[in-house]
Parts: structure tokens; C-alpha cells; sequence
């Protein structure tokens, strides 16, 4: 049945000619457990990639899944795209991993919003100057609803707060107001600050060497 409709889904995306990031177990080898993954469809309808959920809770990791091994990226229209899944919105080294591999947006799915997953969304799209989707179910959207963070860290689209289902829809624009100067100034200068470029600035001093000196 899974297989069933995960093929109806794909053959909609031909038809549509739509890319497609669906979540959906990944069976392996018996007696292997499957993975917990994201599909990424092409518009022609086919499978170009998986995205396996990495860092799992406590019971997938026990009872429930394979954890994955590695980041996955694709490219759509010049546009780079990182893929995030469950419970890995709570690892901030997994967003800066895609930061450091070059992607415009990182798509992030859910089952669950467990806390303060929209705020963590905010947080990794500002510190990263990238774009950040969060996507979840509909009955979870009086807490968390889902929507796209621009670069600059703020919401550009969120789905209504109902439950019903719906769907945001934003340009991925760079050059917009809300993308500029993250993308522009932030993002390359963050880089180059992580590079080492202090080391030449720093100075041998007994007064900064002094922890406990006063003014």
C-alpha cells in the first residue's frame, strides 16, 4: 500500500511537473530497519535522491530506524537545496554543515513540533543567511505552523492556524529585501571571520592576559 501511494505521488509530480520533497520510510534489507528519509522527485517523476534522518531520537534509534550517513544536497533552477528530517531541527552543527556545503535553502519535515521548532527554524536560517522551510502537519499548526524563513531570520510565508491543510508559497530571491544583506554581507563575512582572520589582531598584553584587572 505504502509503495502504492508513494508512486501515485510520484506520477503526480510528472504530471504536474513539479519537484517533490516527500517523507516516507525507506525499507532496507532484512532484517536491517528501514530509514526514516525524504524522496526528492524530479519534475519528470523520479526518484534523484534520499535524504536519510541522521541524529534519531532515543526510540527511533532503539526500536524504529536505520540512522542515515551523510547530508544530502540537489540542485532545482541554479537553486541548492539541503534536506533535514525529525528530530535533527535541535542540532545546530547539521545546519552549519549545509552552510559550509553552499546551499541557498535547507528543507526541514516533521512529524512532530515538539518545543520551540519554529523559534529553532528562525534561529538556523538567521545565523546561516539561508532560506529554512519547515514543514509539518496541519494539526499542529496553532504552535507551529508551517512556513519559510528568509535569510534575514524572518517568516515570509507561514500556513494558516486551523489545522486545515495549505501551502506557502515564496520566491526564492536573494536579491529581495528580506535576503540581501544576510546573503550579500552576513553570510561571506561569517566566513571569513571563522577563517582565522583575528589571528594577525590579537595582541600579547599583561593587562589582557590579567583576567582580574580592574577597568
Amino acid at each position: 500500500m505504502l509503495q502504492s501511494e508513494l508512486a501515485a505521488v510520484a506520477e503526480l509530480a510528472r504530471e504536474l511537473r513539479l519537484w517533490t520533497v516527500m517523507a516516507s520510510v525507506h525499507r532496507l534489507t532484512e532484517p536491517n530497519r528501514p530509514h526514516n528519509s525524504l524522496y526528492v522527485i524530479s519534475d519528470r517523476g523520479a526518484v534523484v535522491t534520499r535524504y536519510d534522518e541522521r541524529l534519531l531520537s532515543k526510540t527511533k534509534v532503539s526500536y524504529m530506524y536505520s540512522p542515515g550517513v551523510s547530508p544530502v544536497t540537489f540542485e532545482v533552477d541554479g537553486v541548492r537545496f539541503g534536506c533535514l528530517l525529525g528530530m535533527e531541527i535541535h542540532y545546530p552543527e547539521l545546519f552549519a554543515e549545509y552552510e559550509k556545503l553552499d546551499v541557498d535553502c535547507v528543507l526541514f519535515s516533521t512529524s512532530g513540533t515538539p518545543g520551540n521548532t519554529a523559534a529553532q527554524a528562525q534561529g538556523h536560517a538567521a545565523v546561516n543567511s539561508y532560506w529554512v522551510s519547515l514543514s509539518g502537519p496541519a494539526q499542529h499548526s496553532a504552535t507551529a505552523p508551517s512556513g519559510i524563513v528568509a535569510p534575514n531570520g524572518h517568516w515570509l510565508a507561514r500556513c494558516p492556524t486551523d489545522d486545515s491543510p495549505s501551502v506557502a508559497v515564496v520566491n526564492l530571491d536573494d536579491s529581495s529585501d528580506a535576503a540581501a544583506d544576510a546573503v550579500t554581507y552576513g553570510r561571506p563575512w561569517r566566513r571569513e571571520a571563522r577563517a582565522g582572520i583575528y589571528a594577525e589582531h590579537q595582541v600579547i598584553d599583561p593587562r589582557s592576559e590579567d583576567r582580574t584587572a580592574a577597568f
